[in-house]
């Protein structure tokens, strides 16, 4: 097992396999969009599949496949076909915007994937496309399609945004009647890599008010070990509702997971600005004992919460980057 100095066991991967994005999303990122990283600074799968079996064997159990908007990147399927038969791992999983995931989804389940986590902000075409930028929500109801048709269990994400889509966490939590699938509620973050501001008028407390309103019988239940959200059932209603508070971090003391760009920067805690570039000990010919030592020592510096880790990204006068260069 990994543990840090608070006697957290790390056993949680997010690896984020590209930058890039088929939307724009506000929340996310600027109007005009990044500037893509060159291909020579992104890991290679070879180097992703390295550094995944070697943080298995430390116990590492689930990893989840992050971008950017993880399709965008060539060749996604056989790497995750060769990452699924790694040895120990118990759980694989990944998040998507869901435009160019249908056509996948029957492979997805033949590799053993039960959960997809599902970006999805908004039902309303005109919405949809003021925060993403974009067209294609069509194609995003097409993958919840798909996804359910295929037995895959669905976590849709949607970030909730003052003045942006207010009126659309009522209907999304209707979604959880007639769909057996899990819809959380997230606080807004500083991460679109621009200079953006958060209001938290609508924090997690406003959020689960707003949703009592319409459905004053909602009863609380329990939550799942290192669980971000707090999770809720409507009764009546086949699926659940979760309210995460990302920006508020009431959930840090039980943090369990590591993010790894796709530059290969280890990143500790989402509000961190990374400490260690495996990438760079891979291509200077750093053993696996190497990485082990470096990995393990960089665990033992993991912040106690995020708003500590916050704290030291101010003291380096460093601003937040886009969730699409960190990982979502």
């Amino acid at each position: 097992m990994i543990t840090d100095s608070y006697g957290r066991i790390i056993n949680y991967l997010r690896l984020a396999v590209t930058d890039r994005c088929n939307l724009r999303c506000t929340y996310c990122m600027p109007k005009n969009g990044l500037d893509w990283l060159p291909r020579k600074e992104l890991m290679t799968y070879e180097e992703m599949l390295r550094i995944c079996s070697l943080l298995v064997k430390m116990g590492v159990e689930k990893i989840r496949i992050t971008g950017g908007e993880p399709f965008v990147r060539k060749d996604l399927m056989p790497f995750l076909q060769e990452l699924s038969a790694i040895n120990g791992l118990q759980e694989l999983t990944l998040t998507t915007n869901g435009l160019l995931t249908a056509p996948f989804v029957p492979e997805l389940k033949g590799l053993g994937i039960k959960t997809v986590n599902l970006s999805l902000d908004t039902l309303d075409e005109r919405r949809f496309r003021q925060i993403s930028r974009r067209d294609g929500l069509d194609k995003v109801l097409k993958t919840l399609e798909t996804l359910l048709l295929f037995g895959i269990a669905v976590k849709i994400n949607a970030v909730v945004m003052a003045d942006h889509n207010i009126e659309d966490i009522i209907p999304l939590a209707r979604l959880t009647k007639t769909h057996p699938i899990s819809v959380r509620f997230i606080e807004e973050m500083p991460f679109n890599g621009g200079s953006h501001t958060v209001s938290l008028k609508w924090d997690y407390l406003r959020i689960l008010q707003h949703i009592r309103e319409h459905f004053p019988d909602m009863q609380k239940v329990s939550d799942t070990p290192h669980a971000t959200s707090f999770n809720y059932h409507i009764p009546g209603h086949q699926g659940n509702i979760g309210i995460i508070a990302a920006y508020s971090r009431t959930f840090c003391g039980s943090c369990n997971r590591l993010r790894i760009t796709p530059t290969g920067v280890l990143r500790t805690c989402l509000y961190d600005a990374g400490i260690l570039n495996l990438k760079d000990v891979m291509r200077n010919n750093g053993s696996d004992e190497d990485l082990h030592k470096r990995v393990t020592d960089a665990i033992l510096k993991k912040p106690s919460d995020g708003w500590e880790a916050q704290q030291l990204l101010a003291q380096q006068k460093l601003e937040h980057q886009s969730m699409a260069t960190i990982g979502g």
